[in-house]
């Protein structure tokens, strides 16, 4: 590739990214409108649907949302009330956010989401599955790459 095409629109890895990613978060909207929930908090949820319950720490480690983020959007789903957020027992520096009835209630609701996304997307399940490792995979390996450099990108 010659040093101008590196630098052609079209050739950025790191476009095709955000553009695939604002187009799916369009195609989330109206089903996650449904029942209430930003995209944010449906991936809070798709943990604690998995978990039960987690600390806030295991939260943004694994969404990868700071604290000044995340602690917000965790107040207004406990006032919604599709959690409860408590302090530990052990230790009271932490939070640990447990999954409510009416959050669960959610999950029942949701499990269309993915299925519907996978059938509007015209692409096999297969390949879709394989594109989704590979890009936890080139996660990964920037993160590797970054760690050397003292720059976390994100953890999968």
């Amino acid at each position: 590739m010659s040093r101008t095409e590196y630098l052609k629109l079209d050739n950025q890895l790191c476009f095709s990214l955000y553009a695939a990613s604002r187009a799916i978060s369009r195609m989330y909207r109206p089903l996650l409108d449904e029942l209430g929930l930003t995209y944010p908090q449906y991936l809070v949820l798709l943990v604690l649907w998995e978990r039960e319950h987690s600390t806030v720490k295991e939260l943004s480690e694994v969404l990868d949302l700071d604290s000044g983020t995340l602690t917000p959007m965790l107040k207004r789903m406990e006032a919604a009330d599709l959690i409860e957020r408590k302090r530990s027992s052990e230790d009271e520096r932490v939070v640990v956010v447990r999954i409510t009835e009416a959050g669960r209630a959610l999950e029942e609701k949701a499990v269309c989401i993915p299925q519907s996304l996978f059938a509007s997307s015209s692409l096999p399940l297969e390949q879709l599955i394989e594109m989704n490792e590979q890009l936890k995979l080139l996660m990964r390996q920037i993160n590797q790459a970054s760690q050397s450099d003292g720059v976390r990108v994100s953890k999968t």
